[in-house]
């Protein structure tokens, strides 16, 4: 009797979700609001394993709290940079606990990574960029090691890199959901006011978008909301996020004092 042929372990390296999966959902969910297209999303088990990512920033009880209606064991990563505001960090854990979330994360870079490049703990005074790298993209990758999707706070309103933000792109195989792309700030602070959500504490005194302490400043009246991160450099993601709408660089005028170094 002869021996059945040998069966052939193949890995499947397709991606877990393609555009053509993106579009599909778009349509469906086109006009649905965000609370509903939530509960679908997670009830369907449409995004597979998925997670919701927060900065905890001034606008993140919006998104968590709607997370949280439509499922509280969805898992809530944060990046520690470990350059992050203490206000930051006590809110996180008041919007944790005030929305009942069970699966709370946090990532940190790794020791050994800053002992090599970044031993001063200064390198976000003279290379942003390659200080977003080794604190928060590189432990960001981490954490959605094992995810099939990811859930952004990202809005179209905050800077013009943001605009025509779809409910449903694919990035690295992945889903990436952005459930609030289409609110407004007037949207936003109407869900503050019917929830009763707390506030980040830095809000009043005119940090509009919060990231990193030494890399975050106040923002002026009729600036861009996030005109405060990054003051001064020719920055405008940390590099988790890719600007949407890609615009041309402006040509950088050496005197003025907005392309200055931070000393």
């Amino acid at each position: 009797m002869a021996e059945p042929a040998r069966r052939i372990d193949v890995i499947d390296a397709r991606p877990a979700f393609t555009q053509a999966d993106a579009d599909t959902l778009n349509a469906r969910f086109e006009g649905v609001d965000t609370l509903s297209m939530l509960k679908t999303v997670f009830a369907e088990g449409l995004a597979g394993n998925v997670a919701v990512v927060s900065s905890f920033g001034t606008e993140s009880a919006v998104l968590l709290s709607l997370i949280a209606k439509a499922d509280r064991t969805v898992p809530v990563i944060f990046v520690d940079t470990l350059k992050m505001f203490a206000e930051t960090l006590d809110y996180r854990e008041t919007l944790i606990r005030t929305l009942g979330f069970t699966d709370s994360r946090a990532v940190a870079p790794h020791a050994d990574v800053l002992a090599q490049k970044d031993e001063t703990g200064l390198r976000w005074s003279y290379d942003p960029d390659g200080c977003c790298e080794i604190r928060k993209v590189e432990p960001m990758n981490r954490a959605k090691d094992g995810l099939d999707a990811w859930i952004s706070g990202r809005k179209a309103f905050q800077s013009v890199t943001r605009q025509n933000l779809p409910r449903f792109e694919i990035e690295d195989g992945r889903l990436k959901i952005n459930p609030l792309g289409d609110w407004t700030k007037d949207d936003l602070e109407a869900w503050f006011e019917a929830e009763k959500l707390p506030r980040h504490p830095l809000e009043a005194q005119g940090y509009l978008s919060i990231g990193c302490e030494p890399c975050t400043s106040k923002v002026l009246p009729g600036e861009d909301p996030r005109a405060g991160r990054w003051r001064g450099w020719d920055k405008v993601e940390c590099g988790i996020h890719s600007p949407v709408t890609p615009i041309p660089a402006p040509a950088a005028d050496p005197d003025d004092p907005a392309n200055q170094p931070v000393f």
